[in-house]
C-alpha cells in the first residue's frame, strides 16, 4: 500500500464570534492517495468547503481555529506552517478551483495577465515564455481560439469557458493535489459533462490526486473513486463509490440517494383552458457599433417561438445557457419588449401599456433563480410577501393581509412565526421557499419558475419538487419551469420544449420526448443529464 498523499486526521474547525464558538467540522478523518479522486458530499453547511479551505489554510484566522486534528501533505504537517511557508505549497503542490469563477477571476485583468501572474510568482516566467505556457494551458483545457482569448476579460467568456480558465490557472504549476469546490454547479449539463471529462483526462495525464466537493451524487458516480458523506460537520460514511451507491449504511446516505430526481412525467390536460399562448414571439437585441451607435446586427435571443400552456400543466423549457429560456419567460410576462402575439387567459396582452398590464400582473408571477438577489435584505419576510397584496389589493384589511401571508408561508412549508425575520437569517432552500410564497400569496394562475432549484442541495431540491407538485394540485397552478437540469424537469413537466440559439429544437409531451428524443441535440442533452445510452434510432436506454 502506497503512503497517502494527504492525510486529514481527527480534524475539527471552530469559528468564534462574540465570545461564542461554533463547531463547523467535528473530528473528521480521511486520506487521499496519489492519482485518486475522493469526493466530499453533503448538504450546505455540512462542513465540506470549510474542510477544503483548512487544507490550504485559507480560513479567516484567527476567527477560525482548529481545536483538534492534523493535516499532513507528503508527510509534512500543514496546520502549523507559518504563512510564508504555506505559500510555497499553495499553487505549487495544492491548488483549488472555486464554485463561482466570475467572483474568483479579476474583472479588470485579461486572461493572459491572470494566468501570467501565477507563472511569474511560482516559476519566474515572463514575456514570450509566459505567453507560450499560457497558450499551452488554454489549449489543454479546451478553450476555442486560445490565442484570440488572451486579451479577453472574464465577462467576455461563457460560464463554461470561465471555469476552464480557472482550471488552467489551477494546473499551471502541475500540482499533486487539486481541490475542486462545486466546480460544475452553475453549468449546463452538456458543459458540466465536458468539464468533468476534462478534469478526468488532465488527472490521468498529470497523475494528480483530486478532492472533489459536491452535493450532486450523479457527479460523484462519474468522477470519484471513494466518497465521504458529511452531515453537520461529521463524516457519517466513507467507502468506495461502488460500495456506497450499492449498499449505503447510514440513514442520511440512503436519504441522499433516494432524493435524486426520478423521471416521472406529469399528466397532460388536453381539454384544459389555454392559459398562455404565443405565436412567432421574437426578442431581438440590437448590436450597435461606431461613434454614431449604428445598429449592425441583432442578437436573436428568442426567434419565432410559439408556445401553448393549458391550465394545470407544467411546460418544461430546457437548453444550454444563452438558448433563450429565461428571455422567453420574461417576454411572456411582458417584462422585456418583444414582437409577436401573446395571449393570456384568452386576452391579447402584447402592446398593452404599463397601467393596462397591471390587472394581469396578479395572475402571472415569477420565481427567480437567485432568491438572495431577488429578496430585499432591508425588508422582513412578512413585508416581502405582503408587498404584492398592497399593490393589487389596496383595500384589503391589515388583518386579512396578515392571514394571507401566514397561509402562504404554511403552504410552502415555513413556520409563519419566522415572518418577522430577514432573508439573511434563512438558508438557500428556505429563501427559495420565501420567493415562492411571495408569488403564490396573490393566488396567481400562471407562475414562471426560472431555475428555482439550480443552487440547492439534493435533499432540498427533492423537497422543492414535491412542494411545487403539491401547490400545483391544491391551487390549480400552471407552471413554466425553466431549467438546464433535465432530471428536475423530468420530475415535473407535462410538456417539454428544448431550445437552442433562440429557437425551438423540439417540443411535445414530456413522456414521449424523454422516451424517444428526435433531434441529435436533445439526445446529447439527455445523455449528459441521465448517463443514458442513446440508440441510433433516438430511443433511450438506462
Amino acid at each position: 500500500m502506497s503512503e497517502p498523499l494527504l492525510t486529514v486526521q481527527d480534524l475539527s474547525v471552530a469559528f468564534g464570534q462574540g465570545g461564542r464558538e461554533t463547531l463547523a467540522v467535528d473530528r473528521i478523518s480521511f486520506d487521499i492517495k496519489k492519482g485518486e479522486t475522493v469526493a466530499l458530499v453533503g448538504e450546505s453547511g455540512s462542513g465540506k468547503s470549510v474542510t477544503a479551505l483548512s487544507v490550504m489554510k485559507l480560513l479567516p484566522y484567527p476567527a477560525a481555529s482548529h481545536p483538534s486534528g492534523r493535516i499532513a501533505f507528503k508527510g509534512r504537517e500543514l496546520l502549523g506552517l507559518p504563512e510564508h511557508e504555506i505559500r510555497t505549497v499553495r499553487g505549487n503542490d495544492i491548488t483549488i478551483i472555486f464554485q463561482e469563477p466570475m467572483t474568483s477571476l479579476n474583472p479588470l485583468h485579461t486572461i493572459e495577465r491572470q494566468i501570467g501572474e501565477i507563472l511569474l510568482l511560482h516559476q519566474g516566467l515572463t514575456g514570450e515564455a509566459a505567453r507560450a505556457r499560457t497558450l499551452e494551458l488554454l489549449t489543454q483545457v479546451g478553450i476555442p481560439d486560445p490565442a484570440g482569448r488572451l486579451a479577453s476579460y472574464p465577462h467576455q467568456l461563457s460560464g463554461g469557458q470561465r471555469q476552464r480558465v480557472m482550471i488552467a490557472m489551477a494546473l499551471a504549476n502541475e500540482p499533486d493535489l487539486l481541490i475542486a469546490d462545486e466546480p460544475t454547479t452553475a453549468l449546463d449539463v452538456t458543459v458540466q459533462a465536458q468539464i468533468l471529462k476534462l478534469l478526468k483526462d488532465l488527472q490521468q495525464r498529470l497523475g494528480m490526486a483530486m478532492l472533489f466537493i459536491t452535493h450532486d451524487l450523479g457527479i460523484v458516480r462519474k468522477i470519484a473513486d471513494r466518497v465521504c458523506v458529511m452531515r453537520s460537520g461529521k463524516i457519517v460514511e466513507q467507502d468506495t463509490v461502488e460500495r456506497v451507491f450499492a449498499s449505503p449504511q447510514h440513514p442520511y446516505t440512503k436519504d441522499l440517494l433516494a432524493a435524486e430526481p426520478k423521471p416521472q412525467a406529469a399528466p397532460l390536460n388536453p381539454s384544459g383552458e389555454t392559459v398562455v399562448k404565443t405565436d412567432e414571439l421574437k426578442v431581438w437585441f440590437p448590436i450597435k457599433r461606431g461613434v454614431l451607435r449604428k445598429t449592425v446586427g441583432h442578437i436573436k435571443a428568442v426567434d419565432g417561438v410559439s408556445v401553448e400552456i393549458r391550465k394545470g400543466e407544467t411546460l418544461g423549457v430546457v437548453g444550454e445557457s444563452g438558448s433563450g429560456k429565461t428571455t422567453l419567460g420574461l417576454a411572456i410576462l411582458r417584462l422585456v419588449s418583444s414582437d409577436g402575439t401573446i395571449v393570456f387567459m384568452g386576452k391579447p396582452v402584447q402592446g398593452l401599456r404599463f397601467k393596462e398590464m397591471r390587472p394581469f400582473r396578479r395572475d402571472m408571477q415569477i420565481v427567480f433563480q437567485d432568491p438572495y438577489g431577488s429578496l430585499s435584505p432591508r425588508m422582513s419576510v412578512a413585508d416581502i410577501i405582503e408587498e404584492g397584496l398592497g399593490v393589487h389589493s389596496p383595500g384589503m384589511s391589515e388583518e386579512t393581509r396578515e392571514q394571507r401571508v401566514i397561509r402562504a408561508l404554511s403552504d410552502v412549508g415555513l413556520d409563519p412565526e419566522t415572518r418577522f425575520r430577514y432573508p439573511h437569517e434563512f438558508s438557500g432552500g428556505q429563501r427559495q421557499r420565501i420567493a415562492l410564497a411571495r408569488a403564490v400569496v396573490l393566488e396567481p394562475t400562471f407562475v414562471v419558475l426560472d431555475e428555482p432549484t439550480s443552487a440547492l442541495d439534493m435533499l432540498i431540491q427533492a423537497q422543492m419538487v414535491d412542494l411545487l407538485r403539491d401547490l400545483q394540485k391544491r391551487r390549480e397552478l400552471t407552471y413554466m419551469f425553466i431549467s438546464h437540469d433535465l432530471r428536475v424537469v423530468a420530475a415535473l413537466a407535462s410538456r417539454l420544449m428544448v431550445m437552442r440559439d433562440g429557437k425551438v429544437v423540439e417540443a411535445g409531451a414530456a413522456a414521449d420526448l424523454f422516451k424517444s428524443p428526435k433531434s441529435a441535440y436533445t439526445r446529447a442533452l439527455f445523455a449528459a443529464a441521465f448517463n443514458l445510452d442513446i440508440a441510433p434510432d433516438g430511443a433511450t436506454a438506462q
